[in-house]
Protein backbone atom coordinates (compact mmCIF):
# COMPACT_ATOMS: atom_id res chain seq x y z
CA UNK A 1 0.00 0.00 0.00
CA UNK A 2 3.02 2.16 0.75
CA UNK A 3 4.41 1.64 -2.51
CA UNK A 4 1.13 2.73 -3.98
CA UNK A 5 0.25 5.21 -2.37
CA UNK A 6 3.81 6.97 -3.49
CA UNK A 7 3.38 5.70 -6.86
CA UNK A 8 -0.19 8.03 -7.08
CA UNK A 9 1.52 11.32 -4.91
CA UNK A 10 4.17 10.96 -7.52
CA UNK A 11 2.17 11.03 -10.79
CA UNK A 12 -0.04 13.73 -9.24
CA UNK A 13 3.48 15.91 -8.40
CA UNK A 14 4.40 15.33 -11.91
CA UNK A 15 1.12 16.11 -13.25
CA UNK A 16 1.11 19.09 -11.66
CA UNK A 17 4.90 20.38 -12.36
CA UNK A 18 3.62 19.56 -16.25
CA UNK A 19 0.69 21.81 -16.15
CA UNK A 20 2.33 24.68 -13.63
CA UNK A 21 5.27 25.17 -16.58
CA UNK A 22 2.80 24.97 -19.37
CA UNK A 23 0.69 27.82 -17.77
CA UNK A 24 4.29 29.42 -17.42
CA UNK A 25 4.83 29.00 -21.22
CA UNK A 26 1.58 30.28 -21.98
CA UNK A 27 1.77 33.50 -19.67
CA UNK A 28 5.03 34.39 -21.47
CA UNK A 29 4.16 33.28 -24.85
CA UNK A 30 0.37 33.74 -24.81
CA UNK A 31 -1.89 32.29 -27.89
CA UNK A 32 -1.75 33.48 -31.16
CA UNK A 33 -3.70 36.87 -31.87
CA UNK A 34 -5.58 36.02 -28.69
CA UNK A 35 -4.19 39.74 -26.59
CA UNK A 36 -5.90 41.60 -29.97
CA UNK A 37 -7.88 41.45 -33.15
CA UNK A 38 -6.05 42.16 -36.07
CA UNK A 39 -6.86 45.52 -37.47
CA UNK A 40 -6.42 47.67 -40.40
CA UNK A 41 -5.84 51.54 -40.43
CA UNK A 42 -6.31 52.26 -44.08
CA UNK A 43 -5.11 55.80 -45.11
CA UNK A 44 -5.07 57.18 -48.58
CA UNK A 45 -1.69 56.06 -50.16
CA UNK A 46 -0.60 53.18 -47.39
CA UNK A 47 -1.96 50.68 -45.45
CA UNK A 48 -0.84 49.56 -41.92
CA UNK A 49 -2.17 46.07 -40.51
CA UNK A 50 -1.73 45.86 -37.04
CA UNK A 51 -1.25 42.26 -36.36
CA UNK A 52 -1.01 40.79 -32.52
CA UNK A 53 1.95 38.68 -31.48
CA UNK A 54 3.05 36.82 -28.32
CA UNK A 55 1.47 38.03 -24.54
CA UNK A 56 1.42 41.99 -25.90
CA UNK A 57 3.75 42.53 -28.61
CA UNK A 58 2.38 44.56 -32.01
CA UNK A 59 3.82 44.02 -35.61
CA UNK A 60 3.34 46.03 -38.19
CA UNK A 61 2.98 45.23 -41.79
CA UNK A 62 3.50 48.32 -44.03
CA UNK A 63 2.11 48.96 -47.41
CA UNK A 64 2.78 50.67 -50.21
CA UNK A 65 -0.94 51.13 -52.43
CA UNK A 66 0.59 52.18 -55.09
CA UNK A 67 3.06 49.38 -55.64
CA UNK A 68 1.67 46.90 -53.32
CA UNK A 69 5.12 46.68 -51.88
CA UNK A 70 5.12 45.88 -48.66
CA UNK A 71 7.56 45.55 -44.85
CA UNK A 72 7.19 44.21 -41.65
CA UNK A 73 8.07 45.87 -38.18
CA UNK A 74 9.42 43.41 -35.73
CA UNK A 75 8.02 40.11 -36.91
CA UNK A 76 8.15 37.77 -33.98
CA UNK A 77 5.84 35.78 -35.55
CA UNK A 78 6.95 34.77 -39.25
CA UNK A 79 3.34 32.52 -39.94
CA UNK A 80 1.28 35.05 -38.72
CA UNK A 81 2.95 37.67 -40.83
CA UNK A 82 2.80 35.48 -44.03
CA UNK A 83 -1.02 34.73 -43.67
CA UNK A 84 -1.52 38.76 -43.53
CA UNK A 85 0.49 39.26 -46.94
CA UNK A 86 -1.30 36.35 -48.22
CA UNK A 87 -4.17 38.16 -47.50
CA UNK A 88 -3.12 41.41 -48.73
CA UNK A 89 -1.75 40.15 -51.80
CA UNK A 90 1.46 42.11 -51.48
CA UNK A 91 5.18 41.95 -52.30
CA UNK A 92 7.11 41.82 -49.08
CA UNK A 93 10.74 42.87 -49.75
CA UNK A 94 11.66 44.24 -45.89
CA UNK A 95 12.37 43.63 -42.45
CA UNK A 96 12.37 46.43 -40.00
CA UNK A 97 14.16 45.35 -36.88
CA UNK A 98 13.81 48.25 -34.16
CA UNK A 99 15.76 46.05 -31.53
CA UNK A 100 17.28 42.93 -30.78
CA UNK A 101 15.35 41.58 -28.14
CA UNK A 102 13.58 38.21 -28.80
CA UNK A 103 9.92 39.74 -29.04
CA UNK A 104 11.08 42.14 -31.57
CA UNK A 105 13.71 39.99 -33.43
CA UNK A 106 13.45 36.66 -32.33
CA UNK A 107 11.54 36.13 -35.70
CA UNK A 108 13.47 36.96 -38.47
CA UNK A 109 15.63 34.19 -39.61
CA UNK A 110 12.94 31.85 -39.54
CA UNK A 111 10.77 34.27 -41.59
CA UNK A 112 14.02 34.41 -44.27
CA UNK A 113 13.48 30.81 -44.81
CA UNK A 114 10.14 30.44 -45.04
CA UNK A 115 9.54 33.76 -47.36
CA UNK A 116 12.18 31.08 -49.73
CA UNK A 117 13.24 34.37 -50.98
CA UNK A 118 15.88 37.25 -50.18
CA UNK A 119 14.22 40.19 -47.84
CA UNK A 120 16.26 42.93 -46.42
CA UNK A 121 16.72 43.12 -42.89
CA UNK A 122 17.14 46.39 -41.45
CA UNK A 123 18.36 47.09 -38.12
CA UNK A 124 20.76 49.36 -35.91
CA UNK A 125 22.19 46.51 -33.93
CA UNK A 126 24.66 43.60 -34.57
CA UNK A 127 22.67 41.51 -32.73
CA UNK A 128 19.81 41.53 -34.48
CA UNK A 129 19.09 37.69 -36.10
CA UNK A 130 19.13 37.92 -39.80
CA UNK A 131 20.70 41.42 -40.24
CA UNK A 132 22.20 42.36 -43.28
CA UNK A 133 21.24 45.91 -43.99
CA UNK A 134 22.86 48.18 -41.19
CA UNK A 135 21.34 51.69 -40.35
CA UNK A 136 21.84 54.69 -38.46
CA UNK A 137 20.40 57.94 -38.21
CA UNK A 138 18.95 59.79 -40.98
CA UNK A 139 19.46 56.85 -43.54
CA UNK A 140 16.22 56.43 -45.90
CA UNK A 141 14.82 53.62 -46.90
CA UNK A 142 11.93 53.09 -49.40
CA UNK A 143 8.99 50.69 -50.15
CA UNK A 144 7.80 51.55 -52.89
CA UNK A 145 6.65 54.91 -52.51
CA UNK A 146 6.82 55.68 -49.08
CA UNK A 147 9.92 57.24 -47.83
CA UNK A 148 11.14 55.72 -44.40
CA UNK A 149 13.93 57.32 -42.10
CA UNK A 150 15.78 55.80 -39.96
CA UNK A 151 15.86 57.80 -36.31
CA UNK A 152 18.57 56.03 -34.06
CA UNK A 153 17.27 56.02 -30.26
CA UNK A 154 19.52 54.54 -28.03
CA UNK A 155 18.37 53.83 -24.24
CA UNK A 156 16.27 50.44 -23.90
CA UNK A 157 19.30 48.97 -26.16
CA UNK A 158 22.50 50.78 -27.72
CA UNK A 159 21.05 50.11 -30.97
CA UNK A 160 17.63 51.05 -30.90
CA UNK A 161 15.96 52.68 -34.28
CA UNK A 162 12.61 54.01 -34.66
CA UNK A 163 10.98 54.02 -38.34
CA UNK A 164 9.50 57.08 -39.75
CA UNK A 165 7.42 56.59 -42.84
CA UNK A 166 6.25 59.69 -45.04
CA UNK A 167 3.52 58.86 -47.87
CA UNK A 168 3.74 61.19 -51.32
CA UNK A 169 0.85 62.66 -50.11
CA UNK A 170 1.94 64.02 -46.40
CA UNK A 171 0.83 61.18 -44.42
CA UNK A 172 2.69 60.01 -41.76
CA UNK A 173 3.42 57.08 -39.56
CA UNK A 174 6.68 56.23 -36.99
CA UNK A 175 7.22 52.82 -35.65
CA UNK A 176 9.04 53.34 -32.38
CA UNK A 177 9.14 49.42 -30.87
CA UNK A 178 10.17 49.71 -26.75
CA UNK A 179 11.38 53.38 -27.23
CA UNK A 180 8.12 55.28 -27.27
CA UNK A 181 5.19 53.68 -26.12
CA UNK A 182 1.28 55.22 -25.44
CA UNK A 183 1.51 57.12 -22.40
CA UNK A 184 5.10 55.98 -21.52
CA UNK A 185 8.81 54.55 -22.90
CA UNK A 186 11.25 51.80 -22.45
CA UNK A 187 13.15 50.93 -19.63
CA UNK A 188 16.50 52.10 -19.18
CA UNK A 189 18.25 48.66 -20.00
CA UNK A 190 21.18 49.78 -22.03
CA UNK A 191 21.60 53.80 -21.60
CA UNK A 192 20.65 56.62 -19.59
CA UNK A 193 17.94 59.51 -18.84
CA UNK A 194 20.39 61.92 -21.40
CA UNK A 195 19.71 59.31 -24.40
CA UNK A 196 16.35 58.72 -23.47
CA UNK A 197 15.47 62.46 -23.37
CA UNK A 198 17.89 63.02 -26.54
CA UNK A 199 15.21 59.96 -28.00
CA UNK A 200 12.13 61.09 -27.27
CA UNK A 201 12.16 65.26 -26.83
CA UNK A 202 14.80 65.99 -29.40
CA UNK A 203 13.79 63.26 -32.14
CA UNK A 204 10.46 62.43 -31.28
CA UNK A 205 9.12 65.52 -30.42
CA UNK A 206 10.00 66.71 -32.85
CA UNK A 207 8.19 65.12 -35.70
CA UNK A 208 4.94 66.82 -37.06
CA UNK A 209 2.58 66.53 -34.23
CA UNK A 210 -0.14 64.46 -36.60
CA UNK A 211 2.20 61.80 -36.71
CA UNK A 212 0.85 58.39 -35.93
CA UNK A 213 2.58 56.41 -33.35
CA UNK A 214 2.97 53.15 -33.47
CA UNK A 215 4.34 51.01 -30.06
CA UNK A 216 5.74 48.08 -29.64
CA UNK A 217 3.90 46.73 -27.00
CA UNK A 218 0.02 47.07 -25.64
CA UNK A 219 0.56 48.88 -22.28
CA UNK A 220 -1.89 51.80 -22.48
CA UNK A 221 -3.90 51.50 -19.70
CA UNK A 222 -0.44 50.40 -17.71
CA UNK A 223 1.31 53.34 -18.66
CA UNK A 224 -2.01 55.85 -18.20
CA UNK A 225 -2.15 54.33 -14.95
CA UNK A 226 1.40 56.19 -14.16
CA UNK A 227 0.38 59.00 -15.67
CA UNK A 228 -2.51 59.48 -13.83
CA UNK A 229 -0.16 59.22 -10.75
CA UNK A 230 2.05 61.93 -11.53
CA UNK A 231 -0.87 64.22 -12.99
CA UNK A 232 -3.85 63.35 -11.08
CA UNK A 233 -5.44 66.86 -12.77
CA UNK A 234 -4.90 65.67 -16.47
CA UNK A 235 -7.98 65.62 -18.01
CA UNK A 236 -6.64 64.30 -21.50
CA UNK A 237 -5.01 61.18 -19.07
CA UNK A 238 -8.21 60.34 -17.47
CA UNK A 239 -10.56 60.19 -20.76
CA UNK A 240 -7.94 58.37 -22.42
CA UNK A 241 -8.00 55.69 -19.81
CA UNK A 242 -12.10 55.38 -20.08
CA UNK A 243 -11.33 55.21 -24.04
CA UNK A 244 -8.93 52.27 -23.90
CA UNK A 245 -10.71 50.63 -21.41
CA UNK A 246 -13.41 50.33 -23.89
CA UNK A 247 -11.18 49.54 -26.24
CA UNK A 248 -9.83 46.62 -24.28
CA UNK A 249 -12.80 45.35 -23.05
CA UNK A 250 -13.33 44.06 -27.07
CA UNK A 251 -9.71 43.71 -27.48
CA UNK A 252 -9.44 46.18 -29.86
CA UNK A 253 -5.80 48.23 -30.10
CA UNK A 254 -4.95 51.05 -28.79
CA UNK A 255 -2.93 51.69 -30.73
CA UNK A 256 -1.93 54.54 -32.92
CA UNK A 257 -1.93 57.23 -30.85
CA UNK A 258 0.11 60.64 -32.54
CA UNK A 259 2.44 62.57 -31.26
CA UNK A 260 0.57 65.77 -30.52
CA UNK A 261 -1.67 63.27 -28.25
CA UNK A 262 1.83 61.98 -26.19
CA UNK A 263 2.53 65.62 -25.56
CA UNK A 264 -0.56 66.11 -23.90
CA UNK A 265 -0.53 62.76 -21.67
CA UNK A 266 2.58 61.07 -21.66
CA UNK A 267 5.04 62.39 -18.54
CA UNK A 268 8.01 61.15 -20.49
CA UNK A 269 6.94 63.71 -23.14
CA UNK A 270 6.60 66.37 -20.69
CA UNK A 271 9.62 66.85 -18.76
CA UNK A 272 9.45 70.22 -19.23
CA UNK A 273 6.53 70.59 -17.85
CA UNK A 274 6.30 72.46 -14.47
CA UNK A 275 3.77 69.69 -12.61
CA UNK A 276 6.03 66.73 -13.96
CA UNK A 277 8.41 68.43 -12.42
CA UNK A 278 7.21 69.18 -9.29
CA UNK A 279 5.94 65.00 -9.08
CA UNK A 280 9.01 64.46 -9.58
CA UNK A 281 11.03 66.85 -7.27
CA UNK A 282 13.49 67.89 -9.87
CA UNK A 283 13.48 71.07 -11.82
CA UNK A 284 15.52 70.09 -14.68
CA UNK A 285 14.24 67.87 -17.62
CA UNK A 286 16.87 65.31 -17.75
CA UNK A 287 16.98 64.46 -14.23
CA UNK A 288 13.31 64.51 -14.01
CA UNK A 289 13.33 61.78 -16.90
CA UNK A 290 15.54 59.39 -14.94
CA UNK A 291 13.17 60.33 -11.58
CA UNK A 292 10.24 59.24 -14.02
CA UNK A 293 11.76 56.03 -15.18
CA UNK A 294 12.90 54.92 -11.47
CA UNK A 295 9.33 55.62 -9.84
CA UNK A 296 8.26 53.62 -13.16
CA UNK A 297 9.82 50.92 -12.85
CA UNK A 298 8.51 49.83 -9.76
CA UNK A 299 4.87 51.33 -9.92
CA UNK A 300 1.78 49.09 -9.75
CA UNK A 301 -0.79 49.72 -11.98
CA UNK A 302 -4.36 50.70 -10.22
CA UNK A 303 -7.21 50.99 -12.93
Amino acid sequence: MHTLWQRFQNSVLQNLTATYFRAQKLRKVGFRGMHTSVEDLKMANMKVKILPALQDNYMYLIVCDATKEAAIVDPVDPECVLDAVKQEQVNLTKILTTHHHWDHAGGNEKLLKMCQKSLQVYGGDERIGGLNCKVKQDDSIQIGDLKVTCLFTPCHTTGHICYYVEAPNGERCVFTGDTLFQGGCGRFFEGTPEQMYSALIEKLSALPDDTKVFCGHEYTLQNMSYARHVEPLNEDIQKRIEWAKLRRATKSPTVPSTIAEEKLWNPFMRVHVASVQKHAQQSEPIATMGSLRKEKDNFKAHL
